[in-house]
């Protein structure tokens, strides 16, 4: 990956994550419920990925945008627990109960919430309606903040069949940590990574954040020498949007506080460097691997997917989503939940799917959603593959864009090759670390109107 400052000044846009596509402002809420009901019904062989949203955190840090209620009342996991069986079972009753469930991801929020008996009262639930499988195979894994896990908790988990975990890291300046309000100590995290292994989890991400208060180069680099000592198997690197109008518990980081803008990029030059010197692969979109991780493998072989769950080795499933705010995928049928706490019980305690919007992709839609996909976890797109699968004309149908391309194909970021059976779309080196601007390219739903974060 190269990094080239002329074209990320240039380039310097907004623009979605591509998590989905159409991505989140196209769900409709007035679109008929019935209508997504029936084609969650259509029968499928696929095998799951089941996610679950747990929104409590007992404690508030000022930087999060997630979805989360802050209580340090425990006894409001037992109720949404309850809760979370009901979906399911709902939800249950549309699914042949033979489908293997591969993957499985518990986010937030703070999964690690829950108490040991409540984690087993969520298992059980999900074993009654699910066929969650334990050979080795399985992808679950769970988010996990440090100063909400014992070491009980996490042998429980692991008893469960996690096998994966993520851990939100940010940075361990404390005086960084002091001001987004998450003190964790170095040893906190190395003691957690340290049972982990000794408990078989294979798989460990760390979370990290440039951009927050107080950050320099420096104390950002010492950060990444005890990551790295760490030697998690997944690095993801997030940067941090200050949006204080949208996001209240924002305003407490002061603008003053905040690295300028030319710093911020010079962070992320600098760990960019720094972890791939290291040896980890740069994967795309935030996210390095270890070479011989599932994640760097999959997309070496041209099998590395992405959905809601960031990317993933897991091609062909539906994801089934749980909880408050949860968003479901099942072959580009988008589902959301309400993300109204009280809504979303006054549904479920009705009888009812708690669904809030969604979203019923069209053919075209398709065919945009694996162009994108396919260039935001691969970098190259065979064209000849998509004119196969929708029997369409690759440059025909995408005259108007391939056209937008010829800037970026002068930037040398992209490269267009049009005969034979390898006709391609390739990402150079130069424009990975600029590829949601290429797939912006194929969106046919971009609104500016919309205030989406950074590209970098």
């Amino acid at each position: 990956m190269i990094w080239d400052s002329s074209l990320i000044t240039k380039y310097d846009l907004s623009g979605p994550r591509y998590t989905s596509y159409p991505t989140a402002p196209q769900f409709d809420a007035n679109i008929s419920k019935i209508a997504l009901i029936d084609k969650m019904l259509m029968p499928s062989e696929s095998p799951l990925s089941l996610y679950f949203h747990i929104p409590f955190c007992a404690h508030l840090c000022y930087y999060c945008a997630c979805n989360k209620i802050v209580t340090k009342q425990y006894d409001k996991g037992a109720e949404y627990v309850e809760l979370l069986g009901e979906e399911m079972r709902l939800r249950s009753l549309m699914l042949d109960d033979t489908r293997k469930v591969t993957q499985l991801h518990f986010g937030g929020g703070t999964p690690t919430f829950l108490s040991e008996a409540l984690i087993d009262t969520l298992f059980a639930s999900i074993k009654q309606h699910f066929n969650l499988i334990n050979d080795g195979s399985q992808d679950y894994s769970i988010e996990i903040d440090p100063r909400e896990i014992t070491h009980t908790k996490l042998k429980r988990l692991t008893d469960m069949g996690i096998n994966r975990i993520s851990i939100g890291v940010q940075d361990f300046d404390h005086k960084v940590q002091k001001a987004i309000h998450r003190i964790q100590s170095f040893e906190m995290v190395s003691d957690l990574v340290c049972y982990a292994r000794e408990l078989g989890i294979k798989s460990i991400n760390f979370d990290l954040i440039y951009g927050l208060p107080y950050q320099s180069i420096e104390g950002f680099r010492e950060t990444l020498d005890q990551v790295i000592a760490l030697s998690p198997e997944r690095i993801s690197l997030f940067n941090y949007a200050h949006l204080p109008e949208r996001f209240r518990s924002q305003k407490r980081i002061s603008d003053e506080s905040l690295p300028a803008a030319r710093l911020k990029l010079d962070l992320l030059k600098m760990s960019i460097e720094y972890l791939i010197s290291a040896g980890y692969d740069y994967i795309g979109m935030d996210h390095f691997a270890k070479p011989d991780d599932s994640l760097a493998i999959a997309q070496k072989q041209g099998k590395l997917q992405r959905n809601f769950q960031g990317y993933t080795t897991h091609a062909g499933t539906d994801l089934v989503a749980f909880g408050v705010s949860a968003i479901s995928d099942i072959k580009g049928v988008y589902i959301q939940n309400h993300t109204d706490l009280s809504k979303y019980r006054d549904s479920i305690e009705k009888g009812q799917l708690a669904i809030s919007k969604g979203y019923i992709s069209d053919l075209d839609d398709r065919i945009r959603h694996t162009v994108i996909m396919t260039l935001i976890a691969q970098f190259e797109l065979n064209t000849v593959v998509i004119e196969k699968m929708f029997n369409i004309r690759f440059f025909d149908y995408f005259g108007e864009e391939v056209d937008k391309l010829k800037p970026m194909v002068d930037d040398e970021m992209v490269e267009v090759h049009r005969g034979g059976v390898q006709a391609t779309i390739k990402v150079t080196e130069r424009g990975r670390l600029l590829i949601r601007c290429i797939c912006m390219v194929f969106d046919k739903y971009l609104n500016s109107s919309i205030k989406y974060s950074k590209v970098i």
